[in-house]
């Protein structure tokens, strides 16, 4: 939950329906130590799912984990800086020692940039940005993919992309281009390995209250601005999450290569 006082006609209020969605499933989350990643964790749990979370804030990820296992689920903490492959590598290892298996994966972790245009872009922020955004998200898909063909038993992954994947701006084209690369990753798996049952699918969020977002919306202009989509509200990190539950659970069974908007109607306004 973001630290910003809610707003009646800013924000919706948590939705408290709670299904049972991955039982017997093994999840792996990238990014998880806040924000929708941390949403995640705690929603795929209660949702039945073994979540392995993974982030480089080890301090914030022991607490989510902590917090997970008082309420019965069953989590693991797994430091991982998604810049090192061989972290990336490590963190998907970790999870099948421990759980045996890995059905299921939400490539979360991502960066903002520093929302310059291009004539101002620098060339070591735009590095780290794809760094984070897109070829860290290539990594991910590798060696979850790998896995999964190795263990046999398919799998479905969801990436997170960004409605600024589908819809330029010209104060962040840095970012709005990490995430459309990611779209065409995204779709590129979903029919490469669709022959060996793993699904590949990405969520497009528009406005979320997050450790991304947060700063930018810091007095109710700003917060009315960015909530000027025709569903007129800031969305919560477990809105998104729970649309990831859905991608990954067998509900979704028929559905690989979609960049699915959750965005209150923002992409088709």
């Amino acid at each position: 939950m973001s630290d910003l006082t809610l707003h009646p006609n800013l924000y919706p209020p948590p939705i408290t329906y709670v299904g049972r969605r991955l039982v017997g499933k093994v999840v792996i989350i990238f990014g998880a130590s806040s924000g929708i990643g941390a949403a995640a964790a705690i929603r795929f749990a209660r949702e039945g799912a073994a979540v392995a979370a993974t982030a480089r804030r080890v301090d914030r990820l022991d607490g989510l984990v902590a917090d997970i296992r008082s309420g019965g689920g069953d989590a693991i903490a797994v430091h991982c800086d998604v810049r090192a492959e061989e972290h990336i590598a490590r963190a998907v290892s970790e999870t099948i020692s421990r759980y045996g298996r890995v059905d299921g994966a939400f490539n979360n972790a991502g960066i903002s940039g520093t929302a310059q245009p291009i004539h101002k872009l620098s060339a070591q922020a735009f590095d780290e940005l794809i760094a984070v955004n897109l070829r860290a998200v290539a990594l991910c898909l590798k060696y979850e993919i790998s896995a999964m063909r190795d263990l046999g038993n398919g799998g479905s992954i969801v990436n997170t992309s960004s409605i600024g994947g589908l819809k330029s701006n010209a104060t962040l084209p840095d970012y709005g281009a990490s995430k459309a690369a990611v779209n065409h990753l995204t779709r590129s798996a979903a029919i490469g390995y669709a022959h060996n049952g793993i699904r590949v699918n990405a969520i497009a969020p528009g406005a979320t209250s997050s450790e991304m977002l947060d700063p930018w919306i810091s007095d109710p202009a700003d917060r009315a601005r960015w909530a000027s989509s025709p569903i007129p509200f800031i969305a919560l990190p477990d809105d998104m999450a729970r649309v990831a539950v859905f991608l990954l659970s067998d509900e979704a069974r028929w559905i690989t290569g979609h960049i699915l908007p959750v965005d209150g109607g923002t992409a088709a306004a």
